[in-house]
């Protein structure tokens, strides 16, 4: 009987990044400029691996899966976010909001276990080189990064099936600029102490322990480039994991300071600008990060641009 007198939602309404007209137009056209520079980046990365015969290596086949899930992972929110600073109407459907949503934990999952596949793949590189072209086959990274997708599947069913089970009667406005999560539990007139639980248990466990197995393989990798006895030789293989770390540092920390802080602690301002760090921000700068920090790319490139002006 107490659902029947419900009224069920089927559409929320978007209160998006800010509520200021007059910065509606700037932002667009700012926003506007990043995701292309995101799509230019990494179709150009991708692109890149694609054609130069020196990047057919291990690292360069998982970096360009990161550039693939970064390019997803931005258009999922983008798509929102610069439609919603056209238009007055900033509505999207349950269906879309649960599409949106499920994109958002796939591709964020995703994102986590290749920077996990890419710290192991330094640790052979450097600690045990000897093995590097045993361990690192083609057929391994394949199944390595078969994994990372079929893993994060499971964990983004795992939170729409909770959440899309809850009672949606009212109210319908989400204090956020795309479907994410916390907002969305906040509109649910259910109980969602079960859907926390495994947001923070589940996602936050697979957060953790992916963190921890980077920063064990950097222990690792850290304490043998320090055995090398050669400055250049330390420099080189430096060289080799700083544009990696630099991502981790980025990605991580968003993350835990969106999902993993205490819910008293949490700021809708902060929120907001964290997300649009993590959904925008980081997607536009993991290619630029790996084009100016790491060496073969750099020659890749310019041999690249050598050829084309040279035809």
């Amino acid at each position: 009987m107490k659902e029947d007198n419900q009224t069920s939602v089927t559409e929320f309404f978007l209160l998006g990044l800010m509520d200021d007209a007059r910065l509606k137009i700037p932002l667009f056209l700012l926003f506007l400029l990043m995701f292309i520079v995101t799509l230019v980046g990494n179709l150009g990365m991708m692109t890149l691996i694609k054609i130069s015969p020196r990047l057919q290596t291990p690292m360069y086949f998982l970096l360009s899966n990161l550039s693939f899930v970064d390019l997803c992972h931005s258009s999922n929110i983008m798509n929102t976010l610069l439609t919603n600073f056209l238009f007055e109407r900033k509505s999207i459907s349950l269906a879309e909001c649960e599409i949106q949503l499920f994109l958002f934990f796939c591709m964020g999952s995703v994102d986590i276990f290749l920077l996990v596949a890419m710290a192991y793949d330094r640790y052979i590189a450097i600690c045990k080189p000897l093995l590097y072209t045993v361990i690192m086959t083609k057929q391994s990274c394949i199944s390595l990064v078969f994994g990372t997708y079929l893993i994060a599947f499971l964990n983004a069913m795992t939170h729409i099936m909770f959440i899309f089970r809850l009672s949606f009667c009212g109210p319908n406005k989400i204090t956020h600029f795309y479907c994410d999560i916390l907002p969305l539990l906040r509109l649910s007139c259910s109980d969602t102490s079960i859907n926390e639980a495994i947001l923070f248990f589940v996602s936050g466990s697979l957060l953790l322990a992916s963190l921890v197995m980077i920063l064990i393989s950097y222990t690792y990798i850290i304490s043998t480039i320090l055995m090398i006895h050669s400055t250049q030789g330390r420099k080189r293989a430096f060289s080799t994991c700083s544009s990696h770390f630099s991502c981790v540092l980025l990605f991580f920390g968003t993350l835990i300071f969106t999902y993993l802080r205490p819910s008293s602690n949490t700021s809708l301002p902060q929120e907001r600008v964290a997300s649009v760090f993590y959904t925008v921000v980081i997607p536009m700068l993991n290619p630029i990060i790996y084009s100016f920090r790491n060496k073969e790319v750099k020659l890749a490139l310019n041999k690249t641009i050598g050829r084309a002006f040279c035809k």
